[in-house]
């Protein structure tokens, strides 16, 4: 993981793994990329949580109206598939032994009821809500318009489900997960993992 930043460019993302939340925590500012064209099967939709039976991937359904090639603040989430009671269930069902569930749950639950129409705008509301229940120091911004590239910083394409990073080297060792018991330790869940498993120490581990 890098030092301190002055500043990082990140893509939105759903209940984001744990290196993102470090990046956010390490950096001075971060601006969330507000004016790419939306990707499928990247974090922007999905997460990872820890489930009895292992990696769980919760993936949230979007509109296809206007086809995927749009900026992804034009991204509406589409609720005909319920996909909140899912995911809320799924969610439940992984953490509720974990210690800090009941502590954190009346947070979360609202994002699961109440219907945002935007992409963006859910994982951003979702965001702040976190970095505020772990009690991370940050600044959030978002981008006023898109870049291929900046010069330091710049992690929106290397924080994905399929590629494997170097920001975890200096990783702060293991954390308490419900069914390390059953599979081992798993590195780089959801943010959620972390929260209900270490609750006010998430942000020591940070």
């Amino acid at each position: 993981m890098t030092d301190n930043l002055k500043c990082c460019y990140l893509t939105t993302a759903y209940l984001p793994p744990v290196e993102y939340i470090r990046l956010i925590s390490r950096s001075e500012t971060t601006i969330i990329e507000k004016f790419e064209k939306y990707q499928k099967q990247s974090y922007r939709s999905r997460c990872h949580i820890y489930s009895a039976n292992g990696i769980l991937p919760l993936i949230i359904p979007v509109s296809r109206e206007n086809g995927h090639s749009v900026n992804i603040s034009e991204i509406r989430i589409d609720y005909s598939k319920k996909w909140q009671i899912q995911h809320w269930r799924a969610i439940v069902s992984a953490y509720k032994n974990s210690p800090f569930f009941e502590y954190y749950q009346d947070d979360i639950f609202p994002f699961y009821k109440e219907e945002e129409e935007s992409l963006f705008n859910f994982n951003f509301k979702l965001l702040e809500t976190i970095l505020n229940l772990i009690g991370a120091d940050y600044n959030l911004k978002t981008s006023d318009c898109f870049q291929n590239a900046y010069l330091n910083g710049d992690y929106r394409e290397l924080i994905h489900p399929k590629i494997e990073t170097t920001l975890r080297e200096n990783e702060n060792g293991r954390y308490h997960q419900v069914f390390a018991h059953k599979h081992g330790f798993i590195p780089n869940l959801s943010v959620l993992d972390l929260l209900f498993n270490e609750g006010p120490d998430a942000s020591s581990y940070l």
